[in-house]
């Protein structure tokens, strides 16, 4: 982490969700609304955001889904209810992108294979993966960043996917508001 990320205008932002956004909960999945919380300072992070990256896009992996936890109308309340408090704090989330595919199918869409960004891609066709930033908890969030030509940052404290990660990781952080205060800090003064 000793070189400053410099971001400008035009540069878009990645966010996995289940322990970056809200807390991950063990051994199962978020499948209702009152299901879903806010890890601390996540709101404020996304008002910050909001100013700086555009897009703001969700990508997760919700296998839930394909094993039949969970409709995907359960999961679009799950998505509206974290997008009405993150627009209530003047956040911005401009979409969320999911896999609902099982972890050894294989599928294209599922992180860390990178269906999902150029799914992002086609919707906002602005998005240049060299000016973009993925910001994850896990090791198929980083592959997947690494693998479009994305900086990539690691939200969290847990040390083996950080070692895991090794080469491929360029920032790390313990939190996304920590992540937040960071760029605001360092981003170039606008002349």
């Amino acid at each position: 982490m000793s070189n400053k990320l410099s971001i400008g205008q035009g540069w878009s932002l990645f966010l996995d969700r289940d322990g970056v956004i809200n807390q991950r909960i063990a051994d199962d999945y978020v499948k209702l609304p009152e299901d879903f919380e806010f890890i601390p300072g996540v709101t404020q992070a996304l008002k910050i955001f909001a100013v700086l990256f555009s897009p703001i896009v969700v990508i997760t992996n919700q296998q839930g889904i394909g094993r039949g936890l969970m409709t995907d109308s359960q999961l679009n309340l799950v998505h509206q209810k974290m997008l009405q408090k993150v627009t209530e704090n003047g956040g911005r989330i401009d979409a969320v992108f999911y896999s609902p595919d099982l972890k050894n199918t294989g599928s294209f869409t599922r992180k860390p294979s990178v269906g999902l960004g150029l799914k992002a891609r086609k919707q906002f066709p602005g998005i240049n993966f060299k000016r973009s930033i993925m910001a994850g908890d896990s090791y198929s969030d980083i592959l997947f960043g690494y693998r479009l030509g994305m900086v990539t940052v690691l939200i969290g404290t847990d040390k083996e996917v950080a070692f895991k990660c090794a080469g491929m990781l360029q920032y790390s952080f313990p939190d996304l508001i920590s992540f937040a205060e960071y760029v605001k800090e360092n981003i170039p003064a606008k002349a």
